[in-house]
Order: structure tokens, then C-alpha cells, then sequence
């Protein structure tokens, strides 16, 4: 029976996976059968996120989690092995994590700004990414690798010049890696969500003059959930993306496209 979307007896892991468009993923892939690894910075959230997904899923020996600061090489590395020993081989490394904009026009935006962004959202990307590349090769099963980007990389912003380059450089990584790493059988693509209700936008979706401004623009009338991630998640880490790789995946309710 052809079952592409089973994901039993395969393993991802996902960075940022404690809350927000992560957790969705982690959700998703525990639904499809896989094991999951969430990765997060903050001890206590990584933890209650863990618990609540082994509830969820009914299984706890499918949910593992690790605290690490993707920005740190040493941390990077040592999580994953812990991961690799914990759940086995990984199969699709979902590099999410990232930190936002604190929207500082140009003029003002001193180089450690501009550096603590990029720190996370290009230089946490790599070192996840690098470190499931090289694990992908050696087990020799092949693979998927995703990143999460935005539409950031794609649209302009005023005060967000820092964040679209961090995202505008993964979206850019992701098609050279889909290029390299193909004859590993490991396929690369990117994500680009647009505004999703997660801790990080509540603050702004509070904002009645922002919502007012960019809801009209929404085609689909609503926010994005972290729930509305699933799907694409479960579709890049199994077998019906077999034949999918370098692209880039707009989820924005059409919000790119009015």
C-alpha cells in the first residue's frame, strides 16, 4: 500500500521545536509516526514542551529534547550526538530556530544588532545544518534538511533590513546545499512563513494600528497558526519529497502575492 507520509521508524529532529512554528512541526511528526527532537535555549519551556508532546503522542520514548544555543558550535555538536544517541539515525533536521527584528532603521543600528540576528538566524542554520549534512553522509541513508526563513526574504520592510539579510541568506544557502548535496540522496529546502501567531509576533498582532495596516493584505483574512506548518513538514520529511529539493515554500495565506 503506498503509505508516502508514514514516517514510522524514521527520526527528526527540530531546532526552536519548543514553541511556535516548531512545536507545530513536532506535532505533525509525531502524528505521522516519527520520533522528534526538540531543540531550545530555554531550559524550562524545552522541558514543559516535551512533556506536553509525550502526552500528546502517548508514546514519551518518541520525544526527546535538548537544551542548546544554536549560535555555539560546541553546543551544536554536543546536542546532536546527544540526539543521535537518544533516537537513533536522523532522517530530517528542521534548522527553525531564530530570533526577530527589534526594528532599528539603518541609521541607528549599531553592528552588534546587526550581528546578534545573524548570530542565530544564518550562523545557527549552518552549524545545524552542517552538523546533519555530516551525519546524513556517513549513515548513508540520505535525508532531509529544512530551514525556516520568511517572507522577509522575499519582501521588503522598513527597519527589518537586518532580518531580511539573515533570511535572505538562508533561502540562498539552501539552494547551494540542494545543489551539493544531492548526489548524498539528502534534499534541502526552505520554508518562508509569513505572519503567524506565536510568542514572538503577539506583541505586534496586539498593535491595532499594525494589524489594521497589514490584516487588508492577508488574502485568506486571518493569521497563520503554527498548526498551518504540519503538513509541509511531514510532506519534506518523507518519501513524497523524494523528488523535492531547493525549493522555497511560501506559507502566508497569499500575503506575497496581493
Amino acid at each position: 500500500m503506498y503509505q508516502p507520509f508514514n514516517l514510522s521508524g524514521r527520526s527528526a529532529l527540530i531546532t526552536g521545536g519548543n514553541g511556535g512554528i516548531g512545536l507545530g512541526m513536532a506535532r505533525a511528526l509525531l502524528a505521522s509516526g516519527a520520533k522528534v527532537s526538540i531543540w531550545g535555549s530555554n531550559p524550562d519551556k524545552t522541558a514543559g514542551a516535551r512533556d506536553a508532546l509525550a502526552r500528546e503522542c502517548g508514546d514519551a520514548a518518541r520525544v526527546h529534547s535538548a537544551v542548546c544555543d544554536v549560535g555555539d558550535e560546541a553546543a551544536v555538536e554536543q546536542a546532536f550526538a546527544d540526539t543521535v544517541a537518544a533516537l537513533g539515525p536522523i532522517h530530517a533536521c528542521f534548522a527553525n530556530a531564530g530570533v526577530s527584528s527589534k526594528g532599528t532603521v539603518l541609521t541607528e543600528m549599531s553592528l552588534e544588532e546587526f550581528r546578534r540576528v545573524q548570530r542565530i538566524n544564518v550562523e545557527g542554520v549552518f552549524l545545524t545544518l552542517r552538523a546533519a549534512a555530516r551525519h546524513m553522509v556517513a549513515h548513508g541513508e540520505g535525508g532531509s534538511l529544512v530551514a525556516t526563513a520568511s517572507t522577509a526574504a522575499v519582501e521588503g520592510a522598513a527597519r527589518n533590513s537586518h532580518y531580511g539579510a539573515s533570511k535572505g541568506a538562508v533561502t540562498a544557502m539552501v539552494r547551494a546545499l540542494a545543489v551539493e548535496l544531492a548526489r548524498h540522496s539528502i534534499r534541502v529546502n526552505s520554508i518562508l512563513p509569513g505572519w503567524i501567531e506565536t510568542e514572538m509576533t503577539q506583541r505586534s498582532f496586539a498593535n491595532e494600528k499594525f494589524a489594521g495596516a497589514v490584516m487588508p493584505r492577508v488574502p485568506a483574512r486571518r493569521w497563520g497558526s503554527i498548526d498551518d506548518f504540519g503538513g509541509i513538514a511531514v510532506y519534506l520529511a518523507s518519501d513524497a519529497a523524494a523528488y523535492t529539493t531547493g525549493e522555497q515554500f511560501v506559507i502566508d495565506g497569499g500575503y506575497t502575492k496581493f
